[in-house]
């Protein structure tokens, strides 16, 4: 893989997107970012980061110099070149729970076996005020099915730069931290019965909540 250009590894529209969003950020979003060598290099794996703005998906993918896939409402499937896109760029359509949507569960094995990450937010929808959500169990169901290493990520200023009912505010810096993967003996709990995607996801909840940016440096 070329470390300066890991887009020619990637499919060709998921490449040319992956750099356009990646030089986007550079440009509009530059903070700091961490952990990258915390990224698995091969097999499948997930990651799980707190959600506080719709910008947090791409530029925490742009990151990352694998392809990896995403989770998108069923809804914005409407046809036309949204729809293309979508599929294009391996998106995977979910119900609000996706760990009750049976298809989606088919493409995330799917992705997995293919050796691919896949994003996912365990609060389930973005922060109104900023401020880490409760988990929810969905993402521990996937981790628990999936049984593969989950790698904690935390995104510092994207509420700030465009948190839900705001207004994108350009130049506003956005870091990304990715923490050590977690290995599903630290998140599974094979015993709790009924409780088990719950706990799996409250567990993943509180490695992502560890995550700080780096300290301000005085000048």
């Amino acid at each position: 893989m070329s470390n300066a250009f890991p887009q020619v590894e990637m499919q060709p529209v998921y490449g040319i997107c992956h750099y356009v969003i990646r030089v986007a950020f550079d440009m509009f979003f530059r903070g700091d970012v961490l952990g990258a060598d915390n990224l698995p290099r091969t097999g499948g794996f997930l990651l799980a980061a707190n959600h506080a703005s719709f910008l947090d998906p791409p530029l925490i993918g742009c990151q990352i110099s694998r392809q990896i896939a995403y989770f998108a409402r069923k809804t914005l499937w409407r046809g036309g070149f949204a729809s293309w896109w979508l599929d294009t760029v391996g998106t995977i359509p979910v119900d609000r729970d996706g760990g009750q949507d049976v298809s989606a569960i088919k493409r995330v094995l799917k992705a997995i076996k293919d050796q691919r990450g896949l994003i996912l937010f365990p609060e389930g929808t973005r922060t109104l005020d900023g401020r880490l959500q409760s988990a929810k169990p969905g993402v521990g169901f996937i981790a628990c099915r999936t049984q593969v290493p989950v790698v904690p990520v935390r995104i510092f200023g994207s509420f700030e730069a465009c948190g839900k009912g705001r207004r994108v505010r350009l130049g506003t810096p956005v870091t990304v931290v990715f923490g050590k993967p977690i290995p599903p003996a630290a998140y599974d709990e094979p015993k709790a019965g009924k409780e088990r995607a719950q706990i799996a996801s409250e567990r993943i909840m509180a490695e992502i909540a560890k995550l700080q940016p780096p300290a301000e440096r005085v000048l």
